[in-house]
């Protein structure tokens, strides 16, 4: 550089701890102009990081640094075409919204390798990738259409009118929600435009891949998932990037994938509690893809069987107590003229009378003969448990002994097959002791009833069925859940016992039974959203069974309970989801809960319980004054978590409740500052981290 260089300065992001101060964007100068959206490296304190050159500063922001003190940009990756102004506007949304740093957010969401590459590693890579990008595609041999049911083609017909309003679809399972997408997504292709289509969790949806992949033959389709080698993750995001790829199949991250030709979105089960980040950045990208259709002028349907209250509610016109916000389009009946399964509740006060001492058996005789029915006929029948593990505590009779987490305020659960007590909180693991590790008694006992003990039980039950088991244990090696379906489908199983995992996404044509030995548990659950899941959750597991329309008249959902009468089986035996719903939203407005109103959680993690506690007091007295002065928002008094100690950590957490999003979004960010300091303060009190929780899952 010489005495003439004329530098500019450009403002860039870097990826930043949330609590660092450094909130948006740094001053650099850089010998040549360069354009918002262009990856740079930059010295960093002692080290030099990948960052996103960003717009100009807002009206009225001085720079704290005069030009000629600024450090300068150390490279540029060329070649690669900026980001997007509507990337750009997304993640200063969902960082503003979210409560993060506008670096940890902009850097966050890109592939981990292209935020570790230099000027030269990149150079070198781009050229693969170029060679990737140019390979051809292979003919393609294009499958015969269905044929649309009057129901699709309503749906259809409303999507193709203009319009920005959101679009709620909302159908049974089986009702053909997946047609409905791949149609609107071809028109989309046809004018030319790109289409991305969010699945909650990728293995659980292979159907929908390859059936994307089958429907677009001839077209780049690119998936964008966690499953991915870090090369093929950043493959797939960089044909999207250039607008090489039509189609991008993605989970929540993929909602940030900058996507030049954006033509449409699809949020398939859009109720699914996975779409919403539970660490770090803690983003919903259901709801981003709702703020991304509207800031790029695209539609955006979002699809369920069971919609969230809050989609829900959002698609009730007004004069029906709702926000009008969505177009709802209803779909009730199955595609083939197919109907649902018939539910039939079990009472178990009038069919179980267990031993003085015994435990139950885990599915009644009558239940039983019905699956031994199935298995004699060639069907299949699917039995849902959502605990895995054999059994989820070790018990002593003699002394008391429990099988807790040394680590953590929870349970060890008991695994049989490789004879372990693992907590699924810390993953703490250790071997069965051959005795109570108290008393020294030699007779511990397993308590209560996990996947593993009723896939054994039912074995024991019915010894020339064939049974198999789906669940994360199973599951873990590459592979093993892709096996396990293919057993299924190919019909060399029986009776398959499960979790949720085979309860959404799966298309089984020979399930006609569906039973839930123990969905008991959800229904007196402290969390307020736990009955809106159960019903999703067995209302979507019900969806399993009947899919062959041969099978259709004499399928069947079976539900074990204690509680026959509760308005939640009352509601799914009718697959009522609209009355579950208004009396569910009828609690909700009672209790002041979303989506009448607003909360966020301020979480705390120290060494000790006081400690988490004592950061959350002190932020509530700093708060106050912010509080008052926004008005109608309401700082609760801090409770330990649920499962309060984990890994050693304790943790407590803080509601704070407003009417009005406006109101809590001014609040939380006035507060940032304030809570900075006093963390700074309780650092040395035994405060671990804290974070903010905006929309919380749970409470």
């Amino acid at each position: 550089m010489t005495a003439d260089t004329v530098l500019h300065r450009v403002r860039v992001v870097v990826e930043a701890p949330q609590h660092s101060g450094l909130w948006g964007a740094l001053d650099y100068a850089s010998e040549v102009a360069l354009l918002p959206g262009e990856l740079v490296r930059v010295p960093l304190g002692r080290r030099v990081v990948t960052g996103v050159v960003w717009d100009e500063a807002p009206e009225g922001e001085v720079s704290a640094f005069a030009q000629a003190d600024l450090k300068e940009v150390a490279e540029v990756l060329s070649g690669l075409a900026p980001l997007p102004k509507a990337w750009r506007q997304l993640v200063a949304f969902a960082a503003a919204y979210y409560q993060r740093s506008l670096g940890e957010m902009a850097l966050m969401v890109l592939p981990p390798e292209l935020r570790q590459l230099d000027a030269l590693q990149w150079q070198r890579r781009r050229k693969r990738l170029d060679k990737a990008l140019l390979e051809p595609l292979p003919p393609a041999s294009l499958p015969p259409l269905p044929e649309l049911t009057e129901q699709q083609a309503q749906a259809l017909a409303a999507l193709a009118q203009p319009g920005e309003q959101p679009c709620l679809l909302w159908g049974s399972t089986g009702s053909g929600k997946t047609e409905v997408y791949l149609r609107q997504t071809q028109r989309a292709l046809d004018d030319g435009k790109q289409v991305l289509i969010m699945v909650p969790e990728i293995n659980l949806t292979p159907q929908l891949e390859a059936r994307v992949a089958e429907r677009f033959a001839g077209r780049r389709i690119v998936s964008l998932h966690s499953a991915l080698t870090p090369a093929q993750r950043l493959r797939n995001w960089l044909m999207a990037h250039l607008g090489q790829a039509d189609v991008v199949l993605g989970t929540r991250l993929s909602v940030f994938t900058p996507l030049p030709r954006l033509g449409l979105i699809v949020v398939d089960e859009e109720h699914d509690p996975s779409y919403k980040q539970q660490d770090g950045a803690r983003y919903s990208a259901r709801d981003l893809a709702v703020y991304r259709a509207r800031l790029e002028k695209v539609p955006v349907i979002l699809g369920s069987a069971t919609p969230s209250l809050e989609s829900w509610f959002n698609a009730l016109p007004t004069s029906e107590g709702g926000a009008g916000r969505y177009l709802r389009l209803a779909m009730p009946a199955r595609v083939g003229d197919g109907v649902m399964p018939r539910v039939r509740v079990l009472d178990l006060s009038k069919v179980l009378k267990p031993t003085m001492g015994q435990e139950p058996p885990p599915v009644a005789q009558e239940l039983l003969h019905a699956i031994e029915e199935r298995t004699a006929r060639g069907e299949q029948s699917l039995v849902l448990l959502n605990r895995r593990g054999y059994a989820p505590v070790l018990h002593c009779s003699d002394c008391g002994w429990k099988s807790g987490c040394p680590h953590c305020s929870a349970w060890r659960v008991f695994h049989k097959q490789d004879r372990t007590l693992r907590c699924h909180h810390c993953g703490f693991t250790e071997r069965v002791p051959r005795a109570c590790p108290d008393c020294g008694n030699t007779d511990i006992q397993p308590v209560g009833r996990g996947t593993e003990r009723l896939e054994e039980q039912l074995a024991a039950a019915m010894p020339n069925a064939r049974i198999g088991r789906i669940d994360a244990d199973v599951t873990r090696l590459k592979g093993a859940l892709e096996e396990q379906l293919a057993s299924v489908h190919a019909g060399e199983i029986d009776v398959l016992v499960g979790t949720q995992m085979v309860a959404k996404g799966h298309d089984f044509r020979r399930i006609t039974l569906v039973a839930a030995v123990n969905p008991d548990a959800a229904l007196f659950a402290s969390d307020f959203r736990a009955a809106e899941r159960q019903f999703s959750l067995l209302l979507q597991a019900a969806g399993r069974a009947g899919r062959d329309a041969e099978a259709a008249g004499r399928s069947e959902m079976w539900v074990q309970t204690w509680h026959p009468m509760h308005p939640l089986y009352q509601s799914l035996r009718a697959y009522d989801y609209p009355t579950f719903a208004a009396r569910q939203l009828e609690e909700r407005q009672m209790a002041g809960l979303p989506p009448y109103a607003s909360l966020a959680m301020l979480r705390a993690e120290g060494k000790t319980q006081e400690a988490a506690q004592a950061f959350l007091r002190d932020a509530a007295d700093a708060a106050k004054p912010s509080a008052d002065a926004v008005g109608c928002v309401t700082l609760y008094p801090a409770v330990p978590t649920p499962v309060q100690r984990v890994a050693n950590i304790e943790r407590a957490q803080m509601m704070i409740e407003s009417p009005h999003r406006a109101a809590l979004q001014r609040f939380l960010t006035d507060s940032q500052p304030l809570w900075l300091d006093v963390a700074q303060k309780n650092r040395r009190n035994g405060l671990v981290r804290w974070a903010v929780d905006v929309d919380p899952l749970s409470i």
